[in-house]
């Protein structure tokens, strides 16, 4: 063979392999672009974000107050190589439809409903969880009447307990439970909607606040600072008093389904403190336990660490379709 013809060979080689690493490479980056979607459930606008390859195993995340699906717009990318992530909005949050109170009754059952609706509407059959906050009262609704479709369940400062409420933060929510129709009781919440509240969430217990970019806070300042949205809010403080009824149920769910459960908490969180997430031990046998140096929005500051520990768990308990 003569020395122009193995170069050619050589760069036509070279060529074919450097295309299939750049397809290859190419792929990868389109299954962990965040697509930015909405559907109609009923009469409501559900956005929703997502990535990931729809064959791979799902992960519907659940996010909190004061926040939305903006709270996993790190953790998303972060997954989406090995699976199907879903993150939608609630209505009243985020970029979802926002009905005034009086047109739609915000309450926890009502929002666990929608999100039902919307699972079945895209298709989710089976899905590991991951709440926070608000997710967890939604989430556990969903997995106690849905047991067969939950493959596992990653818990971030979200409360299944009556320890886990037992702290001040909660002492003028349950002021406003046991007199729902005050409006001293309802207006004395008003002050945990304004921006320095919702940056307190944010960096209270963070060991590192300059790792926590500002924009989290902002953005959900203002979706909060819309017309009308903090009545919606205020509604949902009084619906809160509708979850630790539920608790039973719910823990009757953990110890009968034994959902594979990982625990990443924010021990520093004054809101849901550690306190919440040691009983979790008493009903789960399949459980991984890690209180983070963290506060309420973990994934702010610790989301490497939570994206590599839910990358591990999921690895053992949730197969590949």
């Amino acid at each position: 063979m003569s020395r122009s013809n193995s170069l050619a060979i050589l760069l036509a080689f070279s060529a074919f392999t450097a295309w299939g690493w750049l397809s290859a490479n190419e792929t990868q980056a389109q299954t962990q672009t965040v697509l930015h979607k909405t559907v109609k459930v009923g009469d409501l606008d559900i956005f929703y974000r997502e990535a990931g390859p729809k064959d791979a195993p799902t992960i519907l995340l659940l996010h909190g107050f004061p926040t939305s699906s903006q709270m996993f717009r790190n953790l998303i990318p972060a997954l989406a190589d090995k699976y199907h992530v879903i993150a939608p909005d609630y209505p009243g949050f985020g970029h979802s439809s926002m009905p005034t109170h009086d047109k739609f009754t915000y309450t926890f059952d009502n929002l666990a409903k929608v999100i039902d609706e919307f699972t079945q509407k895209i298709g989710l059959t089976k899905y590991a969880l991951y709440v926070q906050d608000y997710g967890a009262p939604i989430g556990y609704r969903l997995a106690s009447a849905h047991p067969e479709r939950i493959t596992a369940i990653v818990v971030q400062n979200g409360n299944a307990y009556d320890e886990g409420l037992d702290n001040d933060f909660w002492k003028p929510i349950k002021a406003y439970w046991n007199d729902p129709t005050s409006q001293t009781k309802r207006d004395a919440l008003k002050g945990v909607l304004n921006y320095d509240a919702t940056k307190w969430q944010y960096l209270h217990g963070v060991k590192q606040p300059e790792r926590v970019s500002p924009d989290g806070a902002a953005h959900d300042q203002f979706l909060l600072d819309r017309p009308g949205n903090a009545e919606i809010q205020l509604d949902m403080f009084l619906s809160y008093g509708s979850n630790p009824a539920l608790y039973p149920r719910w823990q009757e769910y953990f110890r009968k389904h034994q959902p594979p459960m990982l625990i990443v908490w924010g021990k520093n969180d004054q809101i849901f403190p550690a306190a919440g997430a040691e009983p979790y031990k008493r009903d789960l046998k399949t459980l991984e336990f890690h209180l983070l140096d963290a506060g309420h929005f973990a994934l702010e500051s610790n989301g490497d660490e939570i994206a590599r520990l839910m990358r591990d768990f999921l690895g053992k308990h949730v197969a590949r379709k």
